[in-house]
């Protein structure tokens, strides 16, 4: 799991930090920042998907042990 949360924070901080958009003239910060926003709470939804998933199968491991 904390794996997947360096991950995470890696893809995060190396793909999105970087990321912009232009050709919106002055609304090129408000456009770039408003998609990262959004990818940012996908991949947070994701990773909570993905965690749980993960903790499901690993109880259910150690239940049928």
């Amino acid at each position: 799991m904390w794996g997947l949360i360096l991950v995470g924070g890696g893809i995060a901080v190396s793909i999105l930090g970087p990321f912009s958009i232009s050709g919106f003239g002055e609304f090129d910060l408000f456009v770039t920042s408003t998609i990262k926003a959004i990818i940012a709470i996908i991949l947070v939804i994701l990773w909570i998907f993905i965690l749980s998933k993960l903790k499901n199968w690993i109880f259910k491991k150690e239940i049928k042990s």
